[in-house]
């Protein structure tokens, strides 16, 4: 490689990353619950995503790439500190939880995906309580799926697992947040408080 085509590689670089920047902090903050910790892990995902970007191939998801140097990196420096913090043990809601909710609130007619109607509402932080909860198998899946976007083959080739798997993973990890989020919702006025109601004699 000359000169000019190794400077023309790390401009390339240097955009693709300027324009994925901003969600793969969110996606390490995520992960590592703590401001500090999400900035080394995004500046060590860096390094290794310019030393191996003559691996990436050009026209491919640079963002999908990029997550998973982050998410193997986080794999490799916070997964024993993560495994010493005990998640909360969060109710299993069932599958129709949030559906009877969202009826019983008036929503059911304006979205078919309550979960993430609730998520795109509550704020960066109340997300991340509410995701920081979850065993890290659901964590990751989840924060890869609600926070960034990504198809179902995109989450696979992150977290190295089939398709399957991510399905499987999302839909425990749904089912663990539902009641979580809606107490969230209800606590911010996103949807109607439960009103309890007294009978007259």
């Amino acid at each position: 490689m000359t000169l000019s085509e190794s400077q023309a590689a790390d401009d390339d670089f240097e955009t693709l990353l300027d324009g994925i920047l901003e969600p793969a902090y969110r996606t390490a903050y995520h992960l590592t619950r703590d401001q500090a910790d999400a900035e080394e892990l995004v500046q060590e995902a860096a390094l290794l995503a310019f030393k191996g970007f003559a691996r990436f191939e050009r026209g491919t998801n640079f963002k999908a790439w990029f997550l998973t140097i982050l998410r193997n990196r986080f794999v490799s420096l916070y997964r024993k500190k993560q495994r010493q913090v005990p998640t909360v043990d969060l109710e299993d809601a069932g599958d129709l939880y949030m559906f009877a909710k969202s009826r019983q609130a008036g929503l059911s007619n304006v979205t078919s995906d309550p979960a993430t109607y609730l998520m795109e509402r509550l704020d960066s932080e109340q997300v991340a309580t509410a995701l920081s909860e979850l065993p890290m198998e659901f964590r990751e899946a989840a924060i890869l799926y609600f926070t960034q976007d990504l198809s179902y083959q995109e989450i696979a080739g992150i977290l190295d697992v089939p398709v399957g798997t991510v399905r499987s993973r999302l839909h425990r990890g749904r089912r663990l947040l539902q009641r979580k989020l809606w107490l969230l919702a209800e606590e911010y006025g996103i949807v109607p408080a439960k009103r309890v109601t007294e009978e007259g004699p």
